[in-house]
């Protein structure tokens, strides 16, 4: 049975012969595939594999050739407007504006299409036909003309009621409904006009106004809004004490335009949240001016410690007297609150605000934005004593320390400097804080920004090596250096520059870049004072010397630019092949 079955599979017929391939399928796929089999296939594989790749050099260059043939036969599109595409580079915008528009390539139909003309029946139609006896409604188009009104067979409805005709008798009177609208337009101008006739309260102006504001804000969909309302009902209902829930039932009125009731729940919210502060601010919020304070009072009462509610209290007020005295009266509960601190002190005058802030950082003693505050109002002595009791109270903190070396550069005590920076450094390892190379890089080019060149210059001594291995040190300082040029602190980068030549005296492309910072950013006497400890220290490099030599003839110096020329070709060891023409 199963070898009838393979015979049934080979077809051996003339038809699926041919004389070079032989049979399509194969003589001898019903036998054993053994070993050798394998390897022969293998080997027939590799040869095929072999005269391809030899033949594939030639086949791929016969493709390509055939296929820019046929580009040049069918070019695309695109390729055949090529030139036309680049000529549009030469038109004009007068040329472009010229170019009549496009046509309306739609048919005559398409672009005068003709609407269903609908004309109003006047009441004598009706009469006349109710009189007649006729009761229909529609013309049949191939009985008679508009003229002879023939065809209509179809009943008028409602025309046997008892309101519009009397059985019987074909009435209708038309001018009792015309009257009844009239009166109705009436009544409805007489709401909005004065007792005055002729006179109206209609203001014209603003009358589409206030139609705007009575429309409700939100552009949702009502169902949407009629879940929400079922939803926070439910929550309300099942967690009366939730304070999220009163709050965004609050808010979903308030979007809506419906801001009565917004706050009718709002203040119910604070019946079951006493104890919420966000509650209480949402309930200011929504209230007008009088109330709102009204309703802060009673929070105050409720949340006597709550910060956000007194400075809401004191934002409610217009006074300034009647801020201080509501931000007076929190401090008496919150003393420990440096964000009231802060908010009082900025509505006072400078002499109390020193007598406000000597309290303020005695019942606030961690807090560095308070003792800095309090060292800028005081004297130079004065100021010493409260950074070093800043420095006893928060010895972690490195701004103060920074405030100390601007302070004394400010008063003249430039060699202090570097002492107090260099003592930071020392005081804050020991306190175990570690130093962030950025973060005091940062503090420099605030320091460089504020006119403290001598604490930003010190800054950047004592860091710039901090954290960086020897062999990255070079190309590290070169990107800090132009970091702060982008950032606008260049005494910074001057700075950086300065402590990279100090560690490498004798690269020439530390030099380069340094003097054209200065060449950029500083002046010509600069300059040629970096150049000439450059040449000091790279006499081999020639385009140091001819950048000192050309800063000396912009500024119409020849001789000394002639100078510079021959101690350079003095340097080289070679007579010196350059003119002045050739310096450019």
């Amino acid at each position: 049975m199963k070898k009838n079955q393979d015979d049934d599979d080979e077809d051996l017929n003339d038809t699926n012969y041919d004389e070079f391939n032989g049979y399509a399928g194969s003589l001898f796929s019903s036998g054993p595939y053994e070993k050798d089999d394998e390897e022969a296939d293998a080997i027939y594989a590799a040869l095929d594999k072999r005269m391809d790749e030899r033949r594939k050099e030639r086949r791929e260059l016969r493709e390509k050739e055939e296929i820019e043939k046929y580009r040049m036969e069918r070019p695309k599109i695109q390729q055949q407007f090529s030139d036309l595409k680049r000529k549009l580079a030469e038109v004009s915008e007068e040329e472009w504006l010229s170019i009549p528009e496009v046509g309306d390539a739609r048919n005559k139909r398409q672009r005068n299409p003709r609407y269903e003309k609908l004309t109003p029946v006047p009441d004598s139609f009706f009469s006349k036909h109710l009189q007649s006896g006729e009761n229909h409604t529609s013309v049949d188009p191939l009985q008679g003309s508009c003229l002879n009104l023939g065809g209509l067979n179809t009943p008028y409805p409602g025309s046997m009621t008892p309101g519009l005709m009397t059985p019987g008798t074909g009435e209708l009177d038309m001018r009792k409904i015309g009257q009844a609208r009239n009166t109705l337009m009436d009544m409805r101008l007489s709401q909005v006009s004065d007792s005055v006739s002729g006179q109206t309260v209609v203001d014209p102006k603003g009358y589409l106004t206030d139609l705007n504001s009575m429309i409700p804000t939100y552009g949702g969909d009502i169902s949407d809004i009629k879940k929400a309302r079922l939803l926070l009902k439910s929550v309300r209902e099942t967690n009366p004490h939730h304070p999220p829930a009163w709050i965004a039932s609050a808010r979903l009125e308030e979007v809506t335009g419906k801001l009565q009731v917004a706050r009718n729940l709002i203040m119910k919210g604070t019946e079951m949240c006493p104890k919420s502060e966000d509650v209480w601010l949402e309930a200011a919020r929504l209230q007008p001016g009088d109330t709102a304070k009204a309703v802060v009072a009673q929070a105050v009462r409720h949340l006597p410690q709550s910060v956000r509610i007194y400075i809401r209290a004191a934002e409610l007020e217009t006074d300034v007297r009647a801020k201080k005295r509501v931000l007076r009266k929190a401090l008496e509960n919150v003393s420990k609150s440096v964000r009231l601190w802060k908010t009082a002190v900025e509505l006072e005058e400078p002499e109390d605000a020193r007598i406000m802030l000597s309290r303020a950082v005695e019942c606030c003693p961690t807090s560095v934005e308070l003792w800095l505050a309090l060292a800028r109002l005081e004297t130079y002595e004065n100021a010493r004593r409260v950074l070093n009791k800043a420095r006893e109270n928060i010895p972690t903190d490195r701004h103060i320390w920074i405030t100390a070396a601007k302070l004394e550069e400010a008063n003249g005590n430039t060699q202090m400097v570097d002492k107090i920076i260099d003592r930071a450094i020392t005081s804050l390892r020991a306190n175990g804080v570690e130093i962030n190379r950025e973060q005091w890089i940062q503090d420099a080019e605030e320091c460089d920004k504020a006119g403290s060149v001598a604490t930003c210059q010190a800054v950047i001594r004592a860091v710039i090596g901090i954290g960086i291995e020897e062999e990255d040190r070079k190309h590290t300082w070169m990107e800090d250096a132009e970091s702060c040029v982008a950032h606008g602190a260049l005494e910074c980068a001057r700075a950086i520059y300065a402590h990279a030549l100090q560690v490498f005296p004798s690269k020439k492309s530390v030099w380069l870049r340094a003097a054209y910072f200065e060449k950029n950013h500083g002046t010509r006497e600069s300059l040629e004072a970096l150049l000439q400890r450059a040449v000091a220290h790279c006499p081999k490099a020639e385009v140091l010397w001819l950048m000192g030599a050309k800063s000396k003839w912009l500024a119409e110096d020849v001789p000394a630019a002639r100078s510079i020329l021959s101690l350079t070709a003095f340097a080289l060891n070679q007579s010196c092949p350059f003119t002045l023409s050739g310096l450019f």
